[in-house]
């Protein structure tokens, strides 16, 4: 398996995408390798410095880099040389003579997404593609989508977002029949804006979807779901509330305990390390793009090298259960039954 890493993306590169990488070595089968995307100058000079020699390791030269404050459309087709893209070249069959099996990148979220719809493209029956984040919780693993991608879709969108989650929930995390939810104000029929109440119909009527209706957002990590939906400018600002709120809480406690008695905290301290662990985001490290015609993975800007190794196993993992193939099959088997009801919809609208 060929996986590539985008070394120059996040605000912590290159260093802690390398080292994540390097971490990664172990975990990999004999005949995998990681194909590190950037500045190759720069990229041989940081492994002779952690004194890494593995035939494990390609490098892909990439001089140019999309910033984080960048336009991503307008920097992904501007930027043709820069590693975002050049990543997401190799992950293109259709681009590349020998395509890598997945790429993954902690660089402009934005960019990321652009890149591997316009070179991976589309899976058959996609609409568009979004993030599927896995929340830990203490009832278990959650699956949000989208987390960031699409901001304004479309009802169609949401609810392909639902059947393509649906899918990654049951084949990678191995929850079987996960319930499916969508985020809202309130649990009631009635409540919720014209769009959530469209895709609520959509999804009533998808074969095969075990549907439970809407949830609000105090019951999303409370074990009420394995997969909320939503569109992406909901989605990835619960995804930052959850992450700010869980570091808060744990600094907090641990401050509290401390004050209260030294010597507790210390009897404490591998307690709240394991929960931490528990409940940290850098144990899933990074997210797939669900919908696109290959395999794509999106770490925070702010990766440390753990969540990039863990990322990488995330990938390996999707690759071999086959998540793709299986999502196109469930949206070709859905289509008839939702396509006509969410034109009928925005005809409306």
């Amino acid at each position: 398996m060929r996986l590539a890493i985008d070394v120059m993306g996040g605000d912590n590169a290159p260093d802690a995408i390398l080292k994540g990488c390097i971490d990664a070595l172990p975990h990999l089968a004999p005949e995998d390798s990681l194909v590190l995307v950037g500045d190759a100058a720069l990229i041989r000079d940081a492994l002779h410095e952690h004194n890494v020699s593995d035939s494990r390791l390609d490098l892909e030269d990439a001089l140019d880099t999309i910033g984080m404050h960048e336009s991503p459309v307008e920097a992904v087709r501007q930027k043709t040389g820069s590693s975002i893209v050049r990543m997401c070249v190799l992950g293109s069959s259709r681009k590349s003579k020998n395509p890598v099996d997945a790429v993954l990148s902690a660089g402009n979220t934005g960019a990321c997404v652009s890149a591997a719809t316009m070179q991976m493209r589309r899976l058959p029956g996609a609409h568009r593609p979004g993030i599927a984040v896995t929340m830990p919780s203490f009832h278990g693993p959650v699956v949000l989508c989208d987390a960031g991608a699409n901001p304004e879709p479309r009802p169609i969108h949401i609810a392909q977002y639902a059947v393509m989650a649906d899918v990654y929930a049951s084949h990678v995390l191995g929850i079987k029949k996960p319930r499916v939810a969508q985020i809202n104000i309130g649990a009631e029929e009635g409540k919720g804006t014209g769009i959530i109440k469209q895709v609520r119909d959509l999804l009533q009527t998808t074969p095969g979807l075990n549907y439970i209706g809407y949830i609000e957002g105090r019951d999303f990590l409370e074990g009420a779901a394995d997969v909320v939906v939503t569109d992406g400018f909901v989605g990835n600002t619960m995804l930052k509330l959850a992450e700010g709120m869980a570091g808060s809480l744990f600094r907090g406690l641990a401050h509290a305990i401390f004050e209260h008695d030294p010597e507790l905290a210390i009897r404490f301290e591998p307690i709240l390390k394991s929960i931490m662990k528990k409940n940290d985001y850098n144990e899933y490290g990074g997210a797939p793009l669900l919908g696109v015609n290959g395999v794509c993975f999106i770490c925070h800007g702010s990766s440390k090298p753990r969540a990039i190794t863990c990322a990488i196993r995330g990938m390996r993992e999707f690759v071999k259960t086959g998540v793709n193939d299986a999502i196109r099959e469930r949206l070709a088997e859905i289509a008839p039954a939702i396509e006509p009801g969410a034109r009928a919809a925005e005809s409306s609208a």
